[in-house]
């Protein structure tokens, strides 16, 4: 329905950019990727053994072009279950590879191994990817780099050179058996004993044998910073003394060009950034801390590396880095706000939604319920989107979803609006149940539907703001605001010429953000918090996207080879 309401010309442009990318040609590309323990020592001679791919932290890089094909086989080597996710790649028609557990599959047992089948469209830059297990993510993580296609340029002058900035958080401890205890006990996970840059904890821990990391950069050349969040709970401000980063790209899709002296990015996101080698050669600090609004913040530690000039001698020039204060609201919004979809070709053109089938409003909700086993208190944490709090199922939702033979696993009534309406933003909560349902309960959308989200945040529980994450989609981020949603004041002040193209919406803390997406990726698709500590908690559900009338409008069929065997099945 909302597809054909929109402009014919704006179809005819979509062909033509699509017909551009089918004159390059596509490769198919093989990797291999060993998941096993392995010692590292950090954080004053701090060793554990972590999960980890191809025995490294970060895992490997993914470099390919746009619209190639990936096939990763993940050989499970460790002590446990998991799967893998290609956070930010739509995956069109094919949710099987998606990765998130008992969403779209079940775990890759100790001891097997499955092929993911990873299908490029129109994602162009940085996004990576993780574990959709538990807290693996922590340690099972990479950069999956996407170049332009052959013969296709960047919208601006081709840098020298790349680097990709992976900004961690690093636990002392194994990051299962944080969460398997966290939740055995019905309580937090303590926050992050430090931060990293690329695996390094830097010099401000106050451990003698910390390693920095460094980049090396020659005079006068430019710098393609990947830069990706890949922290468990924190959203980041990053920075580098006495260079400007200029902002080209967001969740692999370019922006309109600006520079600031810092960035602010939450978990979840990517940014692409330039930076000049302009200054007196010498050696400069790059640094990160963490950005929040939450009365349950992170500890604010700053974590630094170097950017190092060739040739260049002696110490570190401009040693401190101006960033903003871990609880500095003006300049996380004063960052974020700038961020514009960018009209150049190597873009997809811009289909904003403008007649909308299918609404949804989601309040965001930090809450309780009752544990009768847990040894602390009688309630455990939770957390909800419309007051259910996900229950995650033993056999995945889309097993069952095309299976229709497997009942019982999910339901299809996930509440388009909050059960009950109260002052979301205000403070005095009295009276107000705390407790969220439990449910594994999926928005069912039909195939094309012009689809708004709108994102609230509440005062339950810490408050705070929320980096939601939509798997199988990018989406346009149309609107944000103060308080509470006014759905017939607001969506006067909604962008709708120039909104960002996005995988992962920063919802600021005591306000809404809405989007908006055409439904045309049929399949079972994961939303959720990216600060693990929710999401583990239950602030999460599943979109379906019913087929299409064609076959190629229609989820393709699962791998000939099969899907990871779900206990009891």
């Amino acid at each position: 329905m909302g597809l054909l309401k929109q402009d014919l010309v704006l179809w005819l442009l979509g062909v033509l950019f699509l017909s551009n990318l089918l004159l390059c040609r596509a490769d198919v590309h093989y990797y291999d990727f060993f998941v096993r323990e392995t010692n590292f020592t950090s954080l004053c001679n701090t060793t554990k053994s972590m999960l980890v791919v191809n025995d490294s932290y970060p895992g490997p890089e993914i470099r390919v072009h746009r619209q190639d094909t990936v096939y990763v086989n993940v050989h499970n080597q460790g002590n446990y279950g998991l799967t893998i996710h290609w956070h930010g790649v739509k995956q069109p028609r094919n949710p099987w590879s998606d990765g998130p557990e008992f969403v779209t599959q079940c775990p890759i047992q100790p001891g097997t191994n499955f092929t993911y089948e990873v299908i490029l469209s129109d994602e162009i830059g940085t996004l990576w990817w993780h574990a959709h297990s538990d807290w693996t993510r922590g340690s099972v993580h990479g950069a999956f780099v996407i170049l332009p296609a052959e013969n296709e340029t960047y919208p601006f002058p081709t840098p020298d050179a790349d680097q990709t900035i992976i900004l961690q958080s690093w636990y002392n401890r194994d990051y299962k058996e944080l969460i398997d205890e966290a939740t055995s006990n019905g309580t937090a996970v303590a926050p992050a004993d430090a931060y990293a840059i690329n695996g390094h904890l830097g010099d401000t821990y106050a451990c003698a044998n910390e390693t920095l990391f460094r980049m090396q950069v020659d005079y006068q050349k430019t710098y393609l910073l990947r830069i990706i969040n890949a922290a468990m709970n924190e959203q980041k401000f990053f920075a580098i003394a006495n260079h400007r980063l200029t902002v080209v790209a967001q969740d692999a899709s370019y922006v309109q060009i600006f520079t600031n002296d810092y960035i602010m990015i939450s978990p979840g996101q990517t940014m692409d950034v330039l930076v000049c080698a302009n200054q007196n050669m010498g050696q400069y600090y790059m640094a990160t801390r963490p950005f929040s609004d939450s009365a349950a913040p992170p500890r604010n530690n700053i974590t630094r590396g170097v950017l190092q000039y060739t040739n260049s001698v002696g110490g570190l020039n401009a040693s401190l880095v101006t960033l903003p204060a871990m609880t500095d609201l003006d300049a996380a919004a004063n960052f974020t706000r700038r961020i514009k979809n960018s009209n150049v070709t190597q873009n997809p053109p811009m289909k904003v939604p403008m007649d909308i089938d299918r609404r949804v409003y989601v309040a965001i909700a930090t809450n309780t319920l009752p544990c009768d086993n847990c040894p602390i208190q009688p309630t455990r944490l939770a957390a909800s989107l419309n007051n259910v709090s996900f229950d995650f199922p033993q056999i995945d939702v889309l097993q069952a979803y095309y299976n229709r033979s497997i009942s019982g696993v999910f339901t299809e009534d996930f509440p388009l609006q909050p059960p009950v309406f109260y002052n979301f933003t205000g403070d005095d909560l009295t009276g107000l149940n705390r407790n969220a349902d439990l449910g594994t309960k999926a928005v069912v959308l039909n195939y094309g539907e012009a689809v708004e989200i709108v994102l609230q945040t509440t005062q339950l529980g810490a408050g705070g703001s929320h980096p939601m994450h939509l798997h199988g989609f990018s989406f346009y981020w149309v609107g944000t605001g103060s308080g509470n949603f006014n759905n017939v004041t607001d969506p006067s002040s909604y962008n709708l010429v120039d909104p960002p193209l996005i995988n992962t919406v920063h919802v600021p803390a005591r306000g809404w953000v809405a989007v908006r997406f055409f439904a045309t990726n049929p399949g079972v698709w994961f939303m959720h918090c990216h600060f693990e500590r929710h999401s583990s908690w239950g602030m999460d559900t599943v979109f379906i996207v019913k087929n299409g009338t064609t076959v190629d409008t229609s989820i393709l069929p699962p791998p000939a080879s099969g899907m990871p065997r779900c206990s009891g099945t």
